[in-house]
């Protein structure tokens, strides 16, 4: 059970700020590419950290599309052009499924009527082919995607559109991501703010801050 805030966020009504990769959805890329390259786990970790790496997917969730993403990365890497061309194509089967624990506690907030947001770095081109398949989406009064405004965690200015857009002020929201870097922008402008783990250290920490009784 979750009961109302008291003395916490500036005594202001809690505004709670969800990831949503690795925090509500299990999102990995090795879901799909342990299939692709029959459990080899060094070809596969080579391929995701040297060819479809983390920081080419992070262009995508800043704006860029994927068929630019794959042209170019298919012209540098010709070997890799059917393995290159299936992260968009097979991209939801990178999707296992959501984390049950944390929606747990996000029907709770919600339940006591907590207004709820999300703020992630997603491809806007991917979102839309997923949203379907998680009802607790529809739970958000809003989520900022980095994809539709052209920027992603952990700059600043994604920060600043989520409070304009949603009419929040940061010391109003606790902000959970399960990126360090994500996490010290957002307390460097003013979120109360939670590196997440698990959705058990999740409980925890909202126990702990008179959010939760469970």
């Amino acid at each position: 059970m979750i009961r109302p805030v008291s003395q916490a966020f500036n005594g202001r009504r809690a505004c709670i700020v969800f990831d949503l990769g690795g925090v509500l959805i299990d999102w990995d890329p090795r879901y799909l590419y342990r299939q692709l390259f029959d459990g080899d786990g060094t070809a596969m970790e080579h391929f995701l950290a040297q060819v479809c790496s983390p920081a080419w997917n992070a262009q995508q969730d800043a704006g860029r599309s994927f068929a630019e993403a794959i042209a170019e990365k298919t012209r540098a890497f010709p070997e890799y052009e059917h393995l290159i061309q299936a992260y968009f194509a097979r991209w939801t089967e990178m999707i296992r499924g959501s984390m049950a624990g944390t929606v747990e506690v996000l029907s709770e907030l919600r339940e006591q009527g907590y207004p709820l947001y999300a703020l992630s770095n997603w491809s806007a081109e991917t979102f839309p082919l997923i949203k379907h398949r998680f009802s607790f989406l529809d739970w958000f009064k809003g989520i900022v995607l980095s994809g539709e405004v052209g920027c992603a965690k952990p700059n600043p200015r994604i920060y600043r559109i989520f409070l304009e857009r949603m009419q929040c002020m940061p010391d109003q929201c606790l902000f959970i991501d399960d990126s360090r870097d994500n996490i010290a922008t957002a307390r460097e402008l003013g979120f109360a703010t939670l590196l997440f783990r698990s959705p058990q250290q999740l409980r925890a920490y909202l126990q702990s801050k008179g959010l939760s009784r469970r």
